[in-house]
């Protein structure tokens, strides 16, 4: 008999994730080679699960001066003799088993520029890396069981249609006949250049591959680049009128940068997000899928910097997409149901390195480029962050996938929609030291984080095995058949089973009537056919019985079985409540846990800080009492001092007292001794007769007689012009400040003030003062007589204790002229005037005024000229 195709079960709709299974972040380090022997190591492997920082010499961590080790610890460590093939037998051997049985993976390399990212994820001519590894064993799996091209189709959904032969036929046809690059054939030559990295001898496959399915490879690569998703395996169509790009992908014509149509994020109706419009091309060999990506490569964009000649200046994404649908009940045909095919995706991602400006020396677009990686660096940290503290304190708060493209794109697979996994690349040397120490804080918050186990794919519904189960049977039919000679088809086995059947019965009798008057042939044959329908009632009655009873049995067993059905249901929900509630009870305490072993690592660390503070302190402490001793030691040796110095000035200063206490009173015995003088000859003048009346000299004997004078004597009116000449002052040997103020004016008489070197001055000045000893105000003022009377106020020049100038008058010159018509003088002795105008006339001689008191000192009635003094500083 043939067997009919039956159409299978629906599959049960498919969770997006398991939220009570969780799996941490897998997170792995790898240690990159010094480049040159002689360059200094912060980074040391312990052992296979933690590594050693240590700051290089010269730097300092703390303001004391303390070096401090850190240890960090991961799920495993590579060192830097680690061979590729362990790396990705621990790392990325794991997510092809998973991309294989349907599920998603997410692998992807972090660390600083020049950490080794892109030759972990590609590898080096003779040494591929993670992803022509995962090629590899994808296709060393999957080989035998390949569908044919065309045959599942990627839609624009993130979806897979399947078609039948004819139509896939057809598009193969087509695909021929148009003038675009055809598909690699399996068995060509490669290009040398990615020959070395794609030779694996390893030949390694996944066991427990479903056979009763049939895969189809689809891979895709774009780059995300200042925050933009671009395809890399786009083929632009030609157009004379724009500019052509070079491999650094910048255009030819003007030498301004023009970047390619960008490509945009969507969700499908499993909310998993996906490029829109990107190309997936179909592959079916190792060679094929890397001579893909290799094209694609050559399209990203990479600059020579300070750090590293090749940096990468994007992020390169490459995903690995896996049809599977299963094959009809016969296991020779796809099955045609859409609903069927399960897709799964692994993507690996090669992460730009974090820089720092300072030392790339970026400008530019470089600059631009460098500030764009580390943006999404930063984001896709702040997302790591914000996950670690809503699973760790049952908070809800947004997790900020869409502030960057890159977050945006990996946002299902930390939603639970598959494993994630991080290879973290760092440099051991001094100078990346403070990049390192990041990309250490940054992964260990990594491990924190839980993303939920997906759930596994539901089941086809049809019987497995049976691509390889359904032509063993047909060929051991045929084989069978044609031992027997017989035709090997269907009807040939239907007459056989007749056959065997009609044997039971009994043979019929010859049915030949020779004779019209035979009556025993017809009583024969009607004999054996009631016995033939006799036995075939019977026949039927049996069966009928043994339907019956068959039927009986299936409906008392249907009843024990739906019986055992209801009695395993209800253990079935009574034990599923007890381990709900088990599982409510763990996940609390888990929480707790948590919640309580994290403020205890808080606790230990506030711990620590202020131990270490304390230990600071009490160093600060030490260091500042040692220090106030020495201050205090320093103040009496100070004070000390001090009392011996106030002693030698108080010393000196009572002698120069005493020097200057007989100095003054010497002073002033003189001026009393010249009052007294002074009074003497006064007393003399007054007391003289009146009736005795002085004889006035004349001019002659004036000049023949030894007259003392004064020392600035008058002009005399009457003497004939003279050349105009200058009285020298009695101070004319020291340096003197000549202060006249500016309404002074000139008198233009014959005998002038005249003092050498000095300054003359309009104001008074401590620049001035500071530069002279004495000091001389000329103050002019009108006499009663209505001539300018001119004062010569003198003193002397001292420094202050505040560090000024004062001034000190000693002496008042008086220097006054008068109009030869307006003496009041006797004109001759026949004159008789009483003796109250010959006194008058005594006294108002110029010449006897100039010879009683033309000098006048300090301390007598000088008048208002000698309010006059000048300001001291």
């Amino acid at each position: 008999m043939m067997a009919t195709a039956k159409k299978p079960r629906r599959p049960i709709p498919k969770k997006p994730s398991n939220p009570s299974l969780r799996d941490p972040v897998g997170v792995y380090c790898r240690v990159r080679p010094l480049s040159r022997p002689d360059q200094e190591c912060c980074i040391e492997v312990l052992n296979d699960t933690t590594v050693q920082m240590h700051p290089p010499d010269g730097y300092r961590v703390f303001r004391n001066g303390e070096y401090r080790e850190t240890q960090y610890s991961f799920k495993e460590v590579f060192g830097t003799l680690v061979a590729q093939k362990k790396l990705f037998d621990v790392v990325a051997k794991p997510l092809v088993e998973d991309l294989i049985r349907g599920k998603n993976g997410l692998l992807f390399t972090y660390g600083v520029t020049g950490s080794g990212k892109t030759h972990t994820m590609t590898g080096s001519p003779g040494d591929g890396g993670l992803l022509p590894r995962c090629l590899d064993l994808i296709f060393n799996s999957i080989g035998p069981f390949q569908a044919k091209r065309f045959v599942l189709k990627l839609d624009d959904k993130n979806g897979v249609d399947v078609q039948c032969e004819v139509d896939a036929l057809l598009e193969r046809q087509k695909r021929d006949v148009m003038p675009v690059a055809k598909p690699a054939p399996a068995k060509r030559q490669i290009d040398p250049e990615i020959a070395d990295m794609i030779n694996v001898q390893d030949q390694c496959k996944v066991e427990e591959v479903d056979e009763d399915n049939v895969y189809c490879v689809f891979v895709s690569y774009v780059e995300i680049y200042n925050n933009y998703v671009y395809d890399l395996l786009e083929e632009a169509p030609f157009d004379p009128m724009k500019p052509k790009w070079t491999n650094c992908n910048t255009p030819v014509r003007n030498g301004d940068f023009i970047p390619p149509q960008s490509k945009v994020l969507r969700e499908d109706q499993n909310h998993n997000v996906y490029v829109a419009g990107c190309t997936a091309v179909e592959v079916k060999s190792t060679e094929e899928a890397f001579e893909v990506f290799w094209r694609g490569q050559k399209k990203r964009r990479i600059a020579n910097t300070q750090l590293n000649r090749e940096s990468s200046r994007s992020h390169g994404v490459f995903i690995i997409k896996l049809a599977q649908a299963p094959l009809d009940a016969d296991g020779d045909k796809v099955l045609q149901e859409k609903e069927q095919i399960v897709l799964s995706q692994l993507s690996l991602v090669d992460l730009a390195g974090s820089e720092r400006t300072n030392r790339t020396k970026a400008e530019g677009n470089r600059l631009r480029e460098a500030g764009n990686i580390n943006q999404s660096l930063m984001t896709l940290r702040t997302c790591i962050e914000v996950l670690r503290e809503n699973q760790m304190y049952g908070l809800n708060k947004l997790v900020p996938y869409r502030d960057s493209k890159l977050t945006h794109l990996f946002k299902s697979y930390f939603d639970g929609e598959g494993k994630v996994r991080m290879v973290v690349c760092v440099n051991p040397k001094a100078e990346d030291y403070e990049e390192s120490l990041q990309v250490m804080r940054f992964a260990e918050m990594t491990q924190e984080v839980e993303v939920a186990r997906p759930v596994d794919r539901p089941l086809c519904g049809l019987t497995p095995g049976r691509r390889f189960r359904n032509p063993a049977f047909q060929e051991e039919l045929s084989r069978k058949l044609e031992m027997r000679g017989g035709p090997v088809d269907a009807e040939t086995e239907e007459q056989s089973v007749l056959e065997t059947i009609l044997q039971n019965f009994p043979p019929l009798p010859a049915c030949e009537l020779l004779d019209i008057n035979d009556d025993q042939t017809l009583p024969k044959l009607i004999e054996v056919l009631e016995k033939r329908h006799k036995l075939r009632q019977m026949l039927i009655k049996e069966r009928s019985k043994a339907a019956l009873a068959f039927k009986t049995m299936l409906q008392e067993f249907d009843c024990s079985v739906a019986s055992q059905e209801n009695y395993m249901k209800g253990q079935l929900s009574e034990k599923e409540k007890t381990i709900a509630g088990q599982k409510t009870e763990i996940e609390r305490l888990e929480k707790k846990t948590k919640t309580l072993e994290y403020k205890i690592e808080i606790l230990e660390k506030t711990a620590t800080i202020y131990e270490e503070d304390k230990r600071n302190l009490q160093q600060e402490l030490e260091s500042t009492s040692q220090k106030l001793q020495r201050q205090a030691s320093d103040k009496r040796r100070l004070e000390a001092r001090f009392q011996g110095m106030v002693a030698e000035t108080a010393m000196k200063w009572e002698k120069e007292c005493e020097r200057r206490v007989a100095a003054k009173q010497l002073e002033m015995q003189n001026k009393l001794w010249v009052k007294d003088e002074r009074l003497k000859q006064l007393k003399a003048i007054v007391t003289e007769p009146k009736n005795a009346k002085p004889e006035r000299p004349s001019r002659e004997r004036d000049r023949e007689k030894p007259v003392q004078r004064s020392v600035s004597p008058s002009p005399v009116p009457n003497a004939p012009p003279v050349r105009l000449r200058h009285r020298r002052s009695r101070s004319a040997g020291e340096r003197w400040v000549d202060h006249k103020p500016p309404s002074s004016l000139p008198t233009e008489t014959v005998m002038q003030p005249h003092v050498p070197h000095a300054i003359t001055v309009a104001a008074a000045s401590e620049k001035a003062l500071a530069k002279c000893d004495k000091y001389m105000l000329t103050h002019q003022e009108l006499a009663s007589d209505g001539e300018i009377e001119t004062k010569l106020i003198k003193g002397d020049v001292f420094k202050t204790r505040g560090g000024g100038q004062a001034v000190q008058f000693t002496d008042i010159e008086t220097l006054k002229q008068e109009s030869p018509t307006g003496r009041k003088r006797k004109s001759s002795p026949s004159n008789a005037d009483s003796p109250e105008d010959a006194a008058e006339s005594e006294w108002t001689d110029v010449e006897t005024r100039c010879s009683v008191a033309v000098e006048m000192r300090a301390g007598s009635a000088l008048g208002p000229g000698y309010e006059h003094h000048a300001q001291p500083k």
